[in-house]
């Protein structure tokens, strides 16, 4: 596919790291599988790995944690 914020480069299957941010807590998630863009390196996520993320992310918000950093797992 191609990129739809550079419109240069192509997009090939990797592994990226997603930080996210909610109120006062920080969630890191590393290895999580992506369509990566060889140009300019924004990454695209299929629906099923965003739902699972923000799923996980929301765990450490209801636990009030400051800072949590995890591997993906399917």
């Amino acid at each position: 596919m191609k990129c739809v914020i550079c419109k240069q480069g192509d997009t090939q299957p990797g592994n990226v790291t997603v930080i996210l941010e909610r109120g006062g807590t920080v969630v890191i998630i590393k290895g999580v599988p992506a369509q990566v863009c060889q140009d300019c390196g924004e990454y695209y996520l299929e629906e099923a790995v965003t739902h699972k993320i923000h799923s996980q992310a929301e765990g450490a918000v209801k636990r009030y944690a400051e800072v949590e950093i995890f591997r993906y797992a399917s």
